[in-house]
């Protein structure tokens, strides 16, 4: 797999108190399997989606106890280049630029609405291994945020995205494009989110049937938060996993209705 264009979603992991619960978990609910945790890297411990990589779990490092939650890494051919223009256009870079190994350059930031997210600036490990149709893989992230404004000029100056706004009263929901392909959403927070819950990515991860994955998360003590609902991209559905850790799945075989109309942002 080659090295996705800057600013492509590229990788996610989480840390987790119980990462043993964690693998337990979303190994029912997602069918993953786990390699082995390296030791060297904090016990990093990748999952597969029918043996391609798909994300990874850790646990926190000292200090770093606390609520578990998925981040979603963009790629950067330059992540203290990338680092730089973060604050440059008001984010905060939460973590330098780190070297894994050969693995590659890692960075975690925060845009200035709150929402926290990484950089990946690809050695060996280029990122996602797993296709976004194959159950298990990563296939979709929103950014959830209540000052949209603040979001929406923050990652098309970072990253270089062309935006188009949902044509819809009740929501307002905006996609980011790259090279002619959408590659992240962002919705406003409204009122419907407790004023507890911060901003955050909401990563999507695809299953072979909504409903299904729905029944195993919450029987393992997920919670459901929205759904299951049919739209025109695939029927999905957003828990949270026993830890707290926000996510959806969405079967993207099961569509209905027609596809949104959308209006050019400039």
């Amino acid at each position: 797999m080659a090295v996705q264009p800057e600013g492509t979603p590229c990788w996610a992991d989480a840390m987790f108190g119980d990462v043993e619960g964690a693998k337990t978990f979303y190994g029912e609910v997602l069918g993953w399997t786990f390699g082995e945790s390296l030791s060297e890297y904090g016990n990093y411990t990748q999952a597969y989606a029918d043996g391609k990589a798909a994300a990874a779990v850790v646990p926190p490092m000292s200090g770093q106890e606390g609520h578990s939650q998925w981040c979603l890494y963009f790629a950067s051919a330059d992540a203290a280049a990338t680092a730089a223009k973060i604050r440059d256009n008001g984010g905060e870079v939460l973590m330098e630029p780190m070297q894994v190994g050969e693995f590659g350059t890692m960075c975690l930031s925060r845009d200035p609405s709150g929402v926290a997210f990484g950089l990946w600036q690809a050695g060996t490990h280029e990122g996602f291994e797993a296709s976004p149709q194959q159950p298990g893989a990563y296939c979709w992230a929103e950014v959830f945020t209540r000052e949209p404004e603040k979001s929406d000029g923050f990652f098309t100056s970072v990253f270089g995205y062309e935006a188009k706004q949902l044509q819809d009263d009740a929501i307002d929901f905006r996609m980011f494009d790259l090279g002619g392909n959408t590659v992240l959403g962002r919705m406003r927070m409204t009122e419907d989110f407790p004023p507890e819950v911060p901003p955050y990515i909401n990563v999507y991860f695809t299953v072979p049937n909504c409903d299904d994955a729905v029944a195993a998360a919450t029987k393992l003590g997920g919670v459901l938060r929205f759904g299951p609902m049919d739209s025109p991209f695939g029927r999905f559905a957003a828990l949270s996993d026993p830890q707290g850790a926000s996510f959806s799945v969405i079967d993207i075989t099961t569509t209905a209705g027609e596809m949104p109309q959308t209006t050019d942002v400039s």
